[in-house]
């Protein structure tokens, strides 16, 4: 079996507003107007397909919240989104490995925060076979070309493959894929799944 498995809330804890209080101190913005400015927006998604630089991102997001910080500042802020790793999810992992599986990453990410996490973290690599990002596809979840690539890069069938992730519109896609998809909503997600009677 294939087993792929998320990034963010899925095998590390991740949280915005740890990156908009560092921006908020750093700025002298208020928290709650940052909060309130901050979206998904276009330049946001350019930044996972690669479709744009870090340096451009950053320009565009602090136009967008109104905030003057120095590159640096930005750095510090949007590497602030890392609030640790998920043992649990780790040590099931590496089970699935022992046990002869495949398993691999797909995330929605972005190349400033890979010069971060792959050094704070080294552990994660650690447990998977191969690790699939959005900038380096130049796609990202939940465009159905990121699944099909995914699945013929690995040599599985959809049918053969299992999905966790912690957002429900990228298990929608996934499931429309022909992949079983699992949502995680917490830290126990997928332990519990796995504890389930027929898994």
């Amino acid at each position: 079996m294939l087993y792929i498995f998320d990034l963010g809330n899925v095998i590390v804890d991740i949280d915005f507003n740890r990156v908009l209080g560092v921006w908020s101190h750093l700025s002298g913005v208020p928290l709650a107007q940052l909060q309130q400015r901050f979206t998904f927006d276009q330049a946001f998604e350019q930044h996972e397909r690669g479709e744009i630089s870090d340096q451009q991102f950053a320009d565009a997001l602090c136009k967008t919240l109104g905030v003057n910080l120095s590159y640096a500042q930005f750095t510090e802020g949007w590497q602030a989104i890392f609030a640790g790793v998920r043992d649990d999810t780790l040590a099931q992992m590496h089970a699935l490995q022992a046990a002869g599986h495949r398993v691999v990453i797909l995330s929605n990410t972005n190349n400033l925060h890979c010069t971060f996490w792959p050094q704070q973290y080294p552990q994660i690599e650690q447990a998977a076979d191969a690790v699939y990002l959005s900038q380096q596809l130049k796609m990202r979840k939940p465009e159905a070309a990121i699944y099909q690539t995914v699945l013929e890069k690995e040599g599985f069938a959809a049918m053969d493959a299992v999905f966790f992730d912690d957002n429900q519109a990228n298990i929608d896609a996934a499931r429309q894929a022909g992949i079983h998809s699992v949502l995680v909503s917490g830290p126990e997600s997928i332990r519990q799944w796995f504890a389930a009677p027929g898994v």
